[in-house]
């Protein structure tokens, strides 16, 4: 491998290169929306939202309400909306299909289709809503589909409810050989089993009332289910066996192989995904398709919120997306592309609870970026060719100055991508690649993977370890453990 013969190539080159061989990574077959929660006195007027959703390439979004302003704003911009029937409506809904015949008239009518409202999300976490609302669920549900079917636009808007986060308790590092357990000390509020993915089972007194019913419902409307999933409470209830880099997608070993089928995990989310997969198979509910409705990791938490922080959330979202635009699935339906609203798109400073609540947000109120990651195909491939300037000033690569996280090679990129993102890194990236060179300290291994990890992570210490520059279109990735250059 001579790395080095390269190093005279023009940054023009190195874009069209790269850019190129991202086309088939980056498709339009996975898609990325964004949760709009407006619990905050300082946020901008919806139609500043919208423009700001446009100019990011937005173009499906969830919102908890319908507000009238924020429909309103909507109208004509192309973007996609999911609305909400809130859980104090569930039993007014269920009760009288004349009450979902006027909820329908002021709340969708007047606004769609000009305003695009493609889903309609009938209460929100419902089996764990203290005012006990599950009994009304499927009714409000089906009688939210009859209104929509009496006013003739069933056909293009769909009825859904988004299921809780599920599986935040009973999660199992995926290091079985260090004989970990799922912790069964919190029974979670869907499942009863979750580990492994294969395995996963709905909690047995929720399957005749609601489940079998709502899945029957979402099936025969051609509906999808809405899940919400946060790995970042699996992480924070059990970081002591939780690896972070499986949550936040960085996991570069052997990942967790499911007993049952031979399939391998890289990531808690896809796992998570899968259980629920697998818990509609039990039921026989082979082909009901999931969005997961909410996901997301906060930009700040409290003392004993672990792993709330800017740079783990730009990790875990950023990861996330590429993951999703990849237009691949999960490896129990790889070929099922995944469709994922993030949380949030702001920081919302009236959210009640811990510090994380107030802090999951994409944008600060001002529309300035919390962290900067892609949140399109174009995106990705613009961040790719070309890192964010430098941010903290010009790090030389010694043990006392790299701190606590590290930027390494990501093999699974494939040699011919780190090869050219090792070029661009002691190019013009301007990343100190003297040790590498034939003859050097750091020359032995001799290898793509060795090299482009010594050169990724000068890159990364020089530019000030900031949000993007330990990324090269997936070529990288950062790691919280020194790891080996020589």
């Amino acid at each position: 491998m001579e790395f080095h013969k390269h190093l005279s190539n023009t940054l023009c080159t190195f874009i069209f290169l790269l850019i190129t061989s991202l086309i088939p990574v980056f498709s339009d077959s996975g898609t990325i929306g964004v949760n709009y929660g407006r619990l905050a006195n300082d946020l901008p007027p919806p139609p500043q939202v919208v423009q700001l959703l446009k100019a990011q390439g937005i173009t499906k979004v969830k919102i908890f309400d319908t507000d009238s302003t924020v429909l309103s704003a909507f109208s004509d911009s192309g973007i996609f909306l999911t609305v909400a029937l809130p859980n104090e409506q569930l039993s007014s809904a269920a009760a009288d299909q004349s009450f979902t015949d006027t909820w329908i008239q002021s709340n969708i009518l007047p606004y769609h289709p000009n305003t695009r409202i493609e889903a309609i999300a009938v209460g929100n976490e419902v089996f764990v809503d203290p005012q006990n609302t599950t009994k009304f669920l499927v009714p409000a549900m089906r009688n939210i589909h009859a209104s929509l079917l009496k006013y003739d636009v069933a056909s293009s808007i769909i009825v859904s409810s988004p299921l809780p986060s599920a599986l935040q308790n009973q999660w199992r590092i995926q290091n079985s050989k260090m004989g970990c357990t799922p912790n069964d000390q919190v029974a979670p509020p869907l499942l009863q089993t979750s580990y492994p993915a294969s395995s996963g089972s709905f909690k047995p007194d929720l399957v005749e009332p609601v489940i079998k019913p709502m899945l029957d419902f979402i099936n025969q409307t051609g509906s999808y289910l809405m899940v919400n999933a946060y790995p970042f409470f699996a992480y924070i209830a059990n970081s002591d066996t939780i690896s972070l880099d499986y949550a936040l997608f960085r996991d570069n070993n052997s990942g967790d192989v499911d007993p049952n089928n031979g399939l391998v995990y890289k990531s808690l989310f896809e796992a998570q995904t899968d259980a629920v997969f697998a818990a509609m198979a039990v039921l026989g509910f082979n082909n009901v398709k999931i969005v997961i409705s909410e996901t997301g990791w906060p930009s700040d938490g409290d003392e004993n919120e672990i792993g709330a922080n800017a740079e783990n959330a730009a990790a875990y979202n950023g990861n996330l997306v590429r993951r999703v635009l990849s237009g691949v699935g999960t490896p129990l339906r790889p070929n099922e592309p995944l469709s994922v609203y993030l949380f949030a798109l702001f920081n919302e400073n009236e959210k009640p609870g811990p510090t994380s609540e107030r802090n999951y947000g994409l944008f600060y109120p001002n529309q300035q970026k919390v962290y900067d990651i892609p949140l399109t195909a174009e995106g990705s491939e613009i961040q790719a060719a070309a890192a964010p300037p430098p941010r903290g000033g010009d790090l030389e690569y010694t043990v006392s100055k790299v701190g606590m996280t590290w930027c390494v090679a990501n093999e699974q990129a494939g040699e011919m991508r780190l090869q050219m993102a090792l070029d661009y890194a002691c190019g013009k990236g301007g990343a100190d690649c003297r040790q590498i060179m034939p003859g050097a300290t750091c020359y032995d291994p001799n290898t793509v993977v060795a090299h482009a990890s010594y050169a990724f992570n000068s890159y990364y210490q020089r530019n000030g370890r900031g949000s993007g520059t330990c990324d090269f279109g997936g070529a990288a990735y950062v790691v919280t453990q020194r790891p080996s250059f020589q």
